[in-house]
């Protein structure tokens, strides 16, 4: 009679939940959710065992990943695979660029050894090979820009052929840099040889 009702509403609650608990789950009823392939567990424990648990090892984790990266960068821009190479690399409209660019031979490629040689004519102390040095400077430079605007042309022609449907965006003037550099200091390494139609 003088009992306290808490205690009364209390034990039916609690007589229930370990009533439900102790109920089995029907074999053939949905647990709500697939059940994950024997890798997928694997690899899931082997990331969250492997996780950093400090701020040092995640550092140290973040230089490592950063390193391994760039180091497949590097041998993709030697071997030319396309998975690892730079954003502004990848893709088949570059590499055709590329391709196109390295089959040929350009003028702009050989501006270096010939300002060497042009340098080494005009500190010559001689009026007449100093006049041949700076006619020669014109002449190279006329020629380089002749070379640029006829294949940047022909490049964006035969780009639109190729690739009529991609984007086409900023292939040329990649190419034509390309064209600037010496062939044996190009990056990614030539795939092609001189003459080899890509």
């Amino acid at each position: 009679m003088f009992r306290s009702r808490a205690k009364e509403e209390k034990a039916p609650a609690d007589k229930a939940a370990v009533t439900d608990s102790k109920q089995t789950r029907d074999p053939q009823a949905p647990k709500g959710r697939p059940t994950p392939k024997r890798s997928e567990a694997q690899t899931q424990r082997r990331s969250v065992a492997s996780t950093p648990t400090n701020r040092k090892d995640a550092a140290k984790r973040q230089r490592e990943d950063r390193r391994a990266a760039m180091e497949r960068q590097r041998q993709a821009l030697a071997t030319g695979d396309e998975r690892y190479l730079p954003a502004r690399d990848k893709g088949p409209v570059r590499k055709f660029a590329r391709d196109w660019v390295d089959s040929r031979f350009n003028v702009a490629e050989f501006f270096l050894p010939l300002a060497v040689i042009i340098l080494v004519m005009s500190v010559v102390n001689n009026a007449a090979i100093k006049n041949i040095a700076l006619l020669l400077w014109l002449v190279v430079i006329v020629l380089i820009v002749l070379d640029a605007a006829v294949s940047g042309i022909r490049l964006r022609k035969r780009l639109t052929e190729r690739f009529p449907d991609q984007n086409r965006k900023g292939a040329v003037a990649y190419g034509l840099m390309r064209s600037l550099q010496m062939r044996r200091l190009r990056l990614p390494k030539p795939q092609v040889k001189r003459g080899e139609r890509p």
